[in-house]
C-alpha cells in the first residue's frame, strides 16, 4: 500500500516538479498478484504556470514520467501578485473544497500534502489554506486548481467592467 509521504521536490532546469501520491493496484492472477503503479504529479515553472498530471504503468518510475508529461501539456497561468494571491477564493472539485486567502510576507504556505505542491509549483509563497469536506488528494489538488483558476487582478475587473476601481 501507498503510503501517504511528505511530497518530494525535484527542480530539473526551469521546472518544479512534485510527486504528490504514489497509488498501488493489484490484480490477482493464476500465478499470483500483478501490481501496477499511479503517479499524482504536479508541474510549475514557479512563475505563475502550473499543471497536475496523472500517469499508471507497471513500474513507478515509468508511472511518474508520464505524469510528468501529463502535468506538462496541462499547463495553466495563475495570477500571483506580490508572491500570494490578490483575493480568496474556493476552488471546488467534487466533494473538495479549498478555501485560499491572500497572506501577508514572512506568513508562508500554510497548506498540507497536495495543495502545498500545487502553490509552491506556481510561486506562491505567502497564502492561507483550508481543505473541507474531504482529505483526497486527487480532488484537493484539482479544487486547489480550480481555485487559482478563478483568480482575477483588480486591473483585468476594472477592464472587463469598463470603470475604474479606487
Amino acid at each position: 500500500m501507498a503510503t501517504p509521504r511528505d511530497v518530494t521536490v525535484e527542480e530539473r532546469g526551469e521546472w518544479i516538479e512534485n510527486v504528490v501520491r504514489i497509488y498501488r493496484c493489484a490484480t490477482v492472477m493464476k500465478g499470483g498478484r500483478r501490481f501496477s503503479f499511479s503517479a499524482l504529479v504536479v508541474v510549475g515553472d514557479g512563475k505563475g504556470r502550473v499543471g497536475i498530471g496523472y500517469g499508471k504503468a507497471n513500474e513507478v518510475p515509468a508511472a511518474v514520467e508520464k505524469g510528468m508529461k501529463d502535468a506538462r501539456k496541462h499547463l495553466v497561468s495563475v495570477v500571483v501578485s506580490n508572491g500570494t494571491i490578490p483575493h480568496e477564493v474556493t476552488g471546488r472539485y467534487q466533494a473538495s473544497r479549498v478555501i485560499m486567502a491572500p497572506a501577508s510576507p514572512g506568513t508562508g504556505i500554510k497548506a498540507g500534502g497536495g495543495v502545498r505542491a500545487v502553490l509552491e509549483a506556481a510561486g506562491i509563497h505567502n497564502i492561507l489554506t483550508k481543505c473541507h469536506r474531504t482529505s483526497n488528494p486527487k480532488n484537493a489538488v484539482k479544487a486547489a486548481m480550480d481555485g487559482l483558476q478563478q483568480l482575477r487582478t483588480k486591473e483585468w475587473v476594472e477592464r472587463l467592467r469598463g470603470v475604474t476601481l479606487s
